[in-house]
């Protein structure tokens, strides 16, 4: 079960409770857990785990219950990450390029039913303390024809819509975005009553005030130039690695050492105090996600 954040200030300590917002992990096809030893080893201590697309198990065709058995092996290597000292809190959605790739083979319609019944799945699994988000949901990186894309957007809204009725927050996949963008996502927040502050921004630009100022939390690769940028306007601001855990792209997006390595060398630097490191870490991670940042 996930631990619920209680009210209780705990005190600040030398150990900082560094998490990845974003990883991946690929036991077929990458690292798996061997991952997580190196985010360990560079002093990382939790990593939000999001699933891979259901092709990255060896599922052909397209189901509600390959959804399921992605699912199942995203908490199962969640426990297994657990069992290593790294905290790891499932992230369980329909990736819009999975959802593409649904449309093509069985058509729009046909696709969005099977991804609205794998987005109900996995806010059950929130429900029942199995998850504790939905994500990664939102719209292709890439161009896609526009009844993709605003069906996409469609499931999107929906996504924010179980996010509102099981309380949780919601991890977003978009294209390259801006303060337009960021205004958009938190109007369909609001539309569906979904609070902004749980909807995540992954691979976010460092719009750091604009996005205080709309609400929602942005979560940014962990590279020196982008932490950099990013503390310029404040710490209001999530860490992630957004590794794929691919050996074809090894590395890709950033190292799984990259959230702890790039928080010390900054810290060593004078460039981030202790302070901004437990609100970054901590502090953020648990007023987004409603969860206790363990360290």
């Amino acid at each position: 079960m996930v631990a619920v954040l209680s009210k209780e200030v705990l005190p600040f300590k030398k150990e900082f409770p560094i998490t990845d917002n974003h990883m991946h992990l690929d036991p077929r096809n990458g690292e798996g857990v061997e991952a997580v030893k190196k985010f360990m080893r560079e002093g990382g201590r939790n990593i939000f785990l999001v699933n891979k697309l259901t092709k990255d198990l060896g599922l052909s065709g397209v189901s509600v219950d390959n959804f399921a058995k992605l699912y199942r092996e995203t908490i199962k290597l969640a426990e297994q990450v657990s069992e290593l000292g790294v905290r790891a809190f499932p992230v369980l959605g329909v990736h819009p390029a999975e959802f593409h790739f649904m449309a093509e083979h069985r058509g729009i319609e046909k696709a969005r039913q099977i991804a609205e019944e794998a987005l109900e799945l996995a806010a059950k699994h929130v429900s029942e303390g199995e998850a504790v988000a939905i994500g990664e949901v939102g719209r292709p990186h890439y161009p896609v024809a526009k009844e993709i894309r605003e069906a996409c957007e469609a499931l999107l809204c929906y996504a924010f819509e179980l996010a509102r009725d099981v309380d949780c927050a919601v991890q977003l996949h978009t294209e390259s975005i801006d303060e337009a963008g960021l205004l958009t996502i938190a109007e369909l927040a609001d539309r569906a009553r979904l609070p902004r502050e749980r909807v995540v921004k992954h691979f976010s630009p460092p719009l750091i005030k604009r996005s205080k100022e709309l609400g929602i939390m942005p979560s940014l690769i962990a590279t020196k130039k982008n932490i950099l940028a990013a503390i310029e306007q404040g710490t209001r601001f999530l860490m992630e690695s957004d590794y794929i855990d691919d050996a074809s792209r090894p590395g890709a997006v950033v190292s799984p050492r990259s959230v702890p390595k790039v928080t010390k060398q900054l810290f060593a630097e004078g460039r981030l105090s202790g302070e901004d490191i437990w609100r970054i870490h901590k502090d953020n991670v648990e007023r987004t996600y409603r969860v206790l940042v363990e360290f």
